[in-house]
């Protein structure tokens, strides 16, 4: 475990971002962010938008999914990896407090990762299956 920790492979950085993000850990998650991080959630998913900085993305991204769905969870269910590049095929699962309908949503999440942290992450997710569980 201690290797995998270590580890500033880009697969082994976004895994460590995946596990931080499953537990809630903000600051573990920010750990993996480049001070420049460049942060895009797609066009049309409520939180929609580029953040910078990893206070940014976390209170923008993760602390806003926290307040509005209980247990959100990003799924990282494979990985491909070419140098830099980091594609991960995942899924959403939660449940929307406002309405009490659940998500689970395949997802694709592309990570750019130089010197041992994120620089660059893209979000591409069917927006309509997540706007519908938002929807009464």
């Amino acid at each position: 475990m201690t290797d995998f920790l270590n580890d500033d492979s880009p697969a082994a950085v976004v895994r460590r971002q995946y596990l931080a993000s499953a537990a809630g850990d903000l600051a573990a998650l920010r750990a993996t962010l480049a001070d420049d991080v460049e942060w895009t959630e797609m066009a049309g998913f409520p939180l929609a938008g580029t953040y910078r900085t990893p206070t940014g993305v976390t209170s923008h991204v993760m602390e806003v999914l926290g307040r509005d769905w209980d247990d959100w969870t990003a799924h990282d269910d494979s990985y491909v990896v070419d140098g830099e590049n980091v594609v991960v095929l995942a899924r959403y699962t939660a449940v929307n407090k406002a309405t009490g309908k659940p998500v689970d949503v395949r997802v694709a999440h592309h990570f750019v990762v130089r010197g041992g942290r994120i620089v660059r992450f893209e979000q591409f997710v069917d927006t309509a299956l997540v706007r519908a569980a938002m929807t009464p």
